[in-house]
């Protein structure tokens, strides 16, 4: 089975992938590597405007995407099961708009790792996570100066991920997923007139409204069911 860290950059919110970079991940007894050699980068054509929003995260210029592939062309590696990323499912979608089959994966999401490793951190973006990893210094500057650029942005997950591991003491990929899956399930509702309540202070009236509503969060309505 092949772990990957992924990341895309798209042509707007939501939009097709420009960019895509990944690189092969092992995780075995503890122990996180990332080949540097073996990362994947490139750009792609959407056919489409980007974004001028987009264009200042990412800074990826339309003159930058004459003469690269069309996002069509773009493959997973063999044998890809668990995709590793920072708000995840972001990605996934992007790369199921290329025509990659999702339907298999297992997505290990950083962000909701580093919200339950870290619940009182300022914020859980991958720029101010490592700030604060590093204690705000020079190195952390250093490595943040090519961030929200998909290549630079994999590094800095994996950055992120070796401290989660630390905390949570996994040993292998689908002990990490499984963690993953339970940071992911909310304690809290994070919108609507109940808003900061918790899941299990919510009134059974309106668990059982929530869920009946047909586009509901899969990871709220496990968190609802376990209530009734």
């Amino acid at each position: 089975m092949q772990s990957i860290i992924l990341d895309t950059e798209t042509h707007n919110l939501n939009g097709l992938p420009i960019e895509i970079a990944y690189a092969p991940i092992d995780l075995n007894k503890g122990k996180l590597t990332l080949d540097k050699t073996q990362i994947f980068d490139q750009l792609y054509q959407v056919n489409e405007p980007i974004s001028y929003a987009s264009m200042a995260v990412h800074h990826i210029l339309e003159s930058d995407l004459i003469g690269q592939p069309v996002y069509t062309d773009f493959t997973l590696p063999e044998n890809t099961v668990y995709i590793v990323g920072h708000n995840i499912d972001y990605d996934i979608k992007a790369i199921a708009k290329c025509g990659v089959n999702v339907d298999q994966i297992k997505p290990i999401c950083t962000l909701a790792l580093a919200r339950s490793v870290w619940p009182d951190a300022e914020a859980h973006n991958i720029s101010a996570l490592i700030y604060q990893i590093s204690q705000g210094s020079l190195k952390a500057r250093e490595l943040l100066k090519g961030a929200h650029r998909a290549d630079a942005d994999i590094i800095l997950t994996a950055n992120i991920l070796m401290h989660i591991i630390a905390h949570i003491q996994v040993q292998d990929m689908e002990s990490l997923y499984l963690a993953s899956e339970a940071a992911r399930i909310p304690q809290k509702l994070s919108f609507g007139k109940h808003k900061g309540v918790a899941i299990t202070e919510l009134p059974t009236d309106y668990v059982q409204w929530l869920l009946k509503q047909s586009e509901l969060d899969p990871y709220l309505r496990q968190a609802l069911e376990k209530t009734l």
